[in-house]
């Protein structure tokens, strides 16, 4: 791990769900994740043929850099080839990050803090809320996959405060 002075904090990724991802192989695909920001890179479990798979799995990201975008890769794990690509998409913390500077607090759960929409920049399939919730911010988001003929990804982002980091 890099020092704590670097860093603002952690990200968590809620890896939700998969809906409608490409077949690969003949009757399903054998999806996971791989999420990347700058070097570091993490991963989701395979979900056994299923394109709707739900994953229900946390992800960490060490937030050193609040500009860089996290990719994400979606593959389909094959045994004896190289797993195949089911698309990719990517998306930006600065919304979230801003929404956290905030600093809010005491706001009934459910209230909307900010709406990112969707356009030709990002790969947003609707609008992304950015929500208080049960005394936290947190961001959903339903990604459209790129380079693949269908799928999307819905993932929640929370913020996780290291003691002895920058913070935000």
């Amino acid at each position: 791990m890099h020092s704590m002075e670097h860093l603002h904090g952690l990200l968590r990724i809620h890896v939700h769900r998969g809906v409608h991802l490409a077949k690969r192989d003949v009757m399903s695909s054998d999806p996971y994740i791989i999420f990347r920001m700058g070097k570091q890179k993490v991963k989701t479990r395979v979900v056994k043929k299923n394109v709707n798979p739900e994953w229900d799995e946390d992800l960490t990201l060490s937030v050193e850099d609040t500009s860089l975008p996290v990719k994400l890769f979606v593959y389909d794990k094959d045994t004896f080839s190289l797993d195949d690509k089911m698309g990719d998409a990517e998306f930006q913390i600065g919304p979230f990050v801003q929404a956290l500077r905030m600093k809010l607090n005491e706001l009934p759960s459910g209230t909307i803090i900010t709406r990112v929409q969707p356009s030709r920049d990002n790969c947003l399939s609707g609008e992304s809320c950015i929500v208080w919730t049960e005394g936290k911010v947190v961001q959903n988001l339903v990604l459209r996959l790129r380079n693949v003929e269908s799928g999307e990804v819905e993932l929640q982002l929370q913020w996780i405060d290291i003691p002895g980091s920058k913070g935000l």
